[in-house]
């Protein structure tokens, strides 16, 4: 019986995935082989002896140790691609906010609330409508930073409404490049795509390298009157800059997922409350995929959409018993547990090895059982971090 530790509100379909003659849930376990999470901040937090694999609901990981958990062999799993088309709408919605007059318009028409005469209401918006004109997208260029599971998403959509797209990314994986489509050009770094677009949406993720990549030295190149959105993380732009930005002139407006002091104050900031997830199909996906993954190690010793660990996966040998072992990753280690294994006369039958940075997992499937003296002699081979029989 494996236990699940669960923090903030988890949706119910990612919970119903949990057998329950297989895994006990709950948010007051003590001591738990997985944690399922999504905001809730594990920085500080006392680990449990117990622990193997934290999986957060979303795609950030900031509020959990991924680095310290590492090298206590915990991996640490998120859930990239489940919430894209809620932020990709998001999206959607934060261009035409900043394009047409959809705020001012609306705002308008509500303060006419006290006219009772329909004709006479009429004849005054039809008047006054002009000052609320805005332009489409049809036509324009998107640059988008980043083109992961969210951006290359944002990419087809708007493609299908007729707009340019340009793409920076100097991280795509090979995964990203099948998914992107060829109509997207192509840009070698980033002040190209700022000069060319009459749109900017970033999709990194919050990394020493992304810290502020959009400041004052970035704006100063962009395509002057471009709209610059940020539905991914709030430490990607300086706000100072960006205020700076829009007093010149230089930016046009500012549509972002996270407020900041001095934004409210600014008419052409459209600042939402952190809501690009928030939809109840994302919660869902986001849940499912999360609970998946964790079963999938649990039961199995496999690795999908680790932020720590390496993929791998191996099937299953009929009728073996499977031996995976968390190490650094540093030469001799697999050497020296296959040699244990030879030593106790243990047949291998499959094995499997992967590193990722300075990390390594293996998947080992064994003919017989080994003993528990042997399990422990494997424990204590230099570098080797966890191990685990599954």
């Amino acid at each position: 019986m494996f236990k699940i530790k669960t923090y903030n509100a988890i949706s119910v379909k990612g919970l119903e995935r949990f057998a329950r003659d297989k895994f006990e849930v709950g948010s007051s376990i003590e001591q738990p082989d997985a944690i399922l999470l999504r905001s809730h901040k594990l920085q500080g937090e006392p680990v449990p002896d117990s622990l193997l694999a934290v999986a957060r609901a979303g795609a950030g990981v900031n509020n959990i140790p991924v680095d310290d958990y590492g090298k206590q062999g915990i991996v640490v799993f998120n859930t990239p691609g489940a919430n894209a088309n809620a932020v990709k709408e998001l999206v959607l919605a934060g261009m035409l906010l900043a394009t047409r007059g959809i705020l001012p318009g609306i705002a308008y028409a509500q303060s006419l609330g006290d006219m009772t005469d329909s004709a006479a209401m009429h004849a005054l918006l039809e008047k006054e409508k002009a000052r609320f004109a805005g332009g489409e997208l049809r036509g324009k260029t998107l640059g988008i930073v980043g083109l992961g599971a969210i951006g290359s998403m944002v990419a087809d959509m708007a493609l299908a409404l007729g707009m340019k797209v340009l793409g920076f990314d100097p991280a795509l994986s090979i995964d990203a490049a099948w998914r992107l489509s060829n109509a997207v050009q192509r840009m070698e770094n980033l002040p190209a795509l700022l000069g060319r677009s009459d749109y900017v949406s970033l999709h990194v993720p919050a990394l020493d390298a992304t810290r502020h990549m959009i400041n004052a030295q970035a704006l100063a190149g962009i395509k002057p009157g471009a709209v610059l959105l940020n539905f991914a993380r709030e430490s990607i732009v300086d706000p100072a800059a960006v205020l700076a930005a829009l007093q010149s002139g230089r930016l046009g407006r500012y549509v972002c997922d996270f407020p900041e002091p001095g934004f409210a104050q600014e008419p052409r900031i459209i600042a939402l409350p952190h809501i690009g997830a928030s939809t109840e199909e994302s919660e869902e996906n986001c849940a499912v995929m999360g609970a998946d993954q964790l079963i999938d190690f649990l039961e199995n010793g496999h690795i999908s959409n680790s932020v720590n660990y390496p993929a791998i996966r191996m099937d299953r040998t009929p009728g073996a018993t499977r031996i995976t072992i968390a190490n650094d990753n540093v030469a001799g280690v697999l050497g020296h547990v296959l040699g244990v294994l030879a030593d106790a006369q243990v047949n291998v039958l499959d094995m499997s090895n992967r590193s990722r940075d300075a990390l390594a997992y293996n998947i080992i499937d064994v003919e017989s059982a080994p003993d528990g003296k042997v399990i422990e002699t494997i424990r204590d081979v230099g570098n080797v971090i966890r191990v685990r029989v599954v």
